[in-house]
């Protein structure tokens, strides 16, 4: 993933393009991991018909008990693996002071009408969890200042509920994206802020009691993507973006403890309900940042947490890389989820909330998806975790209820909550730990970059439409990098001229829509060459000298890689360093994007220089 890049395609418009599997996490989403936008397998029709599930589902739970004596840490074990329903019950459809009807909103997306025979099919192909992604302002004039839920939204969420709870399963509803109103908390004006805080405050109530008599298989979720960054979102507050990132965290933590205090003052099984508090951002990075606190809870042990997954972006998020199981590759992905051991020490469950990886731009699944599902599911085995698989009708395919991988089909049905019945929790993660072990061992692949000794330039980038990429980061990783494209990269021995560049021509249509991110990267420049200057003596673009629309300017954001940033328009203020000692005219966007279209090639040529 992009650091702290701000998300390309809004969900609406990635719903538009046809996309499935992974496209509806949110829309318009900044400033935060990006969201996967995936491609589309074939998409089904509704007419189709509906066959009957494989095997039939276990027996229903009592969907109305409550065991006081289970813990938030054992009840996500027995969570098992889970689904979303993705693109469904989110699909936003609002209109201002209107209450819409859930068969008016349901399929806007692309997806089929959900029936019992889809959640029965989740169920009989090994996913024992069902989270159901909701925007309730579909059915709410809240600009009326009325926030009353309609009724025929509640009425369908809870069939679902009870189809999956019939089915054995455990459910999981939310506030998911919803037209991103939550920016109305970063309001320049008090009386938004708290209207926001009323609407919120109305919506859990209303849930609240609606389902208070459900037992602890249902679970709230707080929110999903929104309680962060996205607290500044302009979409419905135009003046919103007055919050400090330290402000987000403080009103995440305040809205947060609003969740819990709604829903265990609304009594009932409510009292003691498993509740689900949304990560910073959902990020596991952020919300292992000291300045995220849990909220404070009337009964013990009776909290969970959710963060997603989709790193690295371009193989779980977009089809820009079709291969997954370097070295880099397994320790990036067991580093970040043995991060969230932070919280299962204090107590706390853990649930991936969404994870999942992209298919190819032709609708098929990429290389090495089951390599790595199972590393993947090995982590959360170890760590106790309950994984959520984001999913829009792609991987699971609902009209047929069948899982489209075989290989990913026999890693589900091995991985249920029924396998590991008669297993002590210690001995689930002790397995799992000597499967990770011997996983990693068996890794010949290394991910090319280069020791801490030698110095290396090449050109970070992403293309415009974010399907093609080559090494984005601080570290130098050659198998960041989509098929077709070919890099030239260059050892820097000390002072000197280099050229880099970047050939699209032998990709499927032979060139790059244009870039969103693009640099110069020299591995690890400023601990071999501390101090030294990059001065750009040409930039050419498919063969032709291009003019730069500012100065550019040495920079470094880790102490280690030397950067000059191409076209990052995230940076506003430049930092860094210029041979004449002048920053005045540099820029951090040096390309016009606008006009960049059709990129065939681009190369650069540079003074590298005390």
């Amino acid at each position: 993933m992009l650091r702290g890049k701000k998300h390309l395609l809004s969900l609406v418009a990635a719903s538009a393009l046809g996309i499935s599997m992974l496209a509806g996490c949110g829309a318009d989403k900044k400033d935060k991991d990006e969201e996967p936008t995936g491609t589309e397998a074939p998409a089904p029709t509704e007419d189709a018909a509906t066959p009957t599930p494989t095997e039939a589902p276990e027996n229903p739970v009592d969907k109305y008990a409550m065991n006081t004596e289970l813990t938030a840490i054992e009840v996500t074990a027995l969570m098992g693996n889970g689904i979303n329903l993705g693109n469904t019950m989110e699909a936003y459809g609002h209109q201002p002071g209107k209450v819409r009807l859930p068969d008016q909103t349901e399929r806007l997306w692309g997806q089929p009408t959900t029936t019992k025979e889809i959640i029965e099919g989740m169920k009989a192909v090994g996913f024992d969890t069902l989270r159901i992604p909701i925007a309730w302002t579909n059915a709410m004039a809240y600009e009326t200042g009325d926030y009353t839920i309609g009724k025929e939204y509640l009425d369908r969420i809870e069939e679902i509920t009870n189809w999956a709870l019939d089915a054995g399963m455990y459910v999981i509803i939310n506030d998911h994206w919803d037209g991103s109103w939550w920016g109305m908390f970063g309001s320049a004006t008090a009386e938004t802020r708290e209207k926001a805080m009323d609407m919120y405050t109305s919506m859990w109530t209303q849930i609240s009691e609606r389902f208070k008599k459900y037992g602890d298989h249902l679970i709230f979720e707080g929110a999903n993507e929104e309680l962060g960054d996205r607290l500044n979102d302009t979409d419905v507050a135009k003046d919103s973006g007055t919050l400090s990132q330290s402000d987000c965290y403080r009103v995440t933590t305040e809205i947060c403890q609003k969740f819990v205090d709604v829903v265990r003052a609304s009594g009932g099984n409510n009292a003691n309900r498993f509740l689900l508090i949304p990560g910073y951002n959902t990020d596991i990075g952020m919300t292992c940042d000291n300045r995220y606190a849990m909220p404070q809870d009337t009964v013990q042990n009776r909290m969970m947490i959710s963060v997603h997954y989709y790193t690295p972006w371009g193989y779980c998020g977009n089809s820009s890389l079709t291969a997954w199981g370097t070295t880099k590759d397994y320790d990036e992905q067991n580093g970040l989820l043995a991060k969230m051991k932070k919280f299962t020490d204090r107590g706390y469950g853990v649930v991936i909330g969404e994870y999942a990886v992209a298919f190819r731009e032709d609708g098929t699944v990429k290389d090495n998806l089951v390599d790595f599902l199972d590393n993947f599911l090995n982590n959360c085995d170890c760590y106790g975790y309950c994984p959520v698989l984001w999913d829009c009708n792609g991987l699971y395919k609902r009209l047929t209820q069948s899982v489209m991988d075989e290989g990913a089909a026999k890693l589900y049905l091995s991985r249920t909550a029924a396998t590991e019945v008669g297993k002590t929790a210690e001995q689930i993660s002790r397995e799992a730990k000597e499967k990770l072990d011997a996983t990693y061992e068996s890794v010949t692949a290394n991910s090319g970059g280069v020791d801490d000794n030698t110095a290396l330039a090449w050109i970070m980038f992403n293309s415009g439409d974010y399907t093609l990429m080559y090494s984005v980061g601080n570290t130098y990783d050659p198998s960041q990098l989509s098929g077709g494209v070919k890099p030239t990269d260059a050892l820097i021995t000390g002072e000197g001229q280099y050229t880099i560049g970047l050939d699209f021509t032998g990709i499927g249509k032979g060139f790059a829509v244009g870039t969103a991110f693009a640099a110069i990267g020299i591995a690890n420049g400023e601990t071999l060459y501390p101090g030294y200057f990059i001065d750009i003596i040409s930039i050419k673009v498919n063969g032709a000298e291009y003019k730069m629309l500012a100065r550019p300017y040495t920079t470094s954001d880790d102490g280690k890689c030397t950067r000059v940033n191409l076209y990052n328009e995230w940076i506003t203020n430049p930092s860094g360093r210029t041979s004449d000692g002048e920053l005045t005219g540099c820029s951090a966007t040096l390309l016009d994007n606008a006009d960049l279209g059709v990129l065939k090639t681009l190369e650069i040529t540079f003074m590298y220089h005390k």
